[in-house]
């Protein structure tokens, strides 16, 4: 059986982190898992400054999404330039992943289902059925979406009529 080629991965770059972060979303996340570990070799801590032995890049897996985070050092930082959506079907979903994610993250970039987790990375916890919702009712759902951090599926499906 051949494996499958996934032709772009997303390349998230941390100062230390990558690999707690790495773990993190991969217990989050289900049919998830780490496979890979490179660490700096001693030519390479030469060159960028980070311990021979130290994680450099993790390869993981979420939900099936390969992922690779390297441990590049303070140079750059996330913005919300950039987020990961996951869909969600059930409240419950909506819950597992806003709870686990916003958990030790920043309250104030907080919004319309948008989160920035502790590492700074934002994400964007929505109900698979967003679009559908939110071209009801003449906007209604948009209003109701507006007031939320963490999102409400039952109260955007009421202010849709859905």
């Amino acid at each position: 059986m051949q494996a499958s080629f996934q032709r772009i991965s997303p390349f998230l770059w941390f100062d230390t982190q990558a690999e707690e972060a790495a773990q993190q979303y991969t217990a989050l996340f289900a049919n998830s898992k780490i496979t890979d570990t490179q660490r700096y070799s001693k030519e390479a801590e030469q060159a960028s400054g980070k311990p021979a032995g130290s994680v450099m890049t993790v390869a993981f897996e979420l939900d099936g999404q390969k992922f690779v985070a390297i441990n590049g050092g303070p140079h750059f930082k996330f913005s919300e330039a950039v987020s990961f959506v996951i869909n969600c079907r059930t409240q419950e979903e909506i819950d597992h992943f806003w709870d686990g994610l916003s958990d030790g993250g920043d309250p104030a970039a907080q919004m319309c289902g948008w989160l920035k987790d502790r590492f700074g990375v934002s994400w964007q916890v929505v109900p698979a059925e967003l679009g559908a919702l939110l071209s009801k009712n003449g906007g209604a759902a948009m209003q109701a979406l507006m007031q939320m951090k963490k999102l409400d599926l039952a109260t955007l499906r009421a202010a849709a009529g859905a």
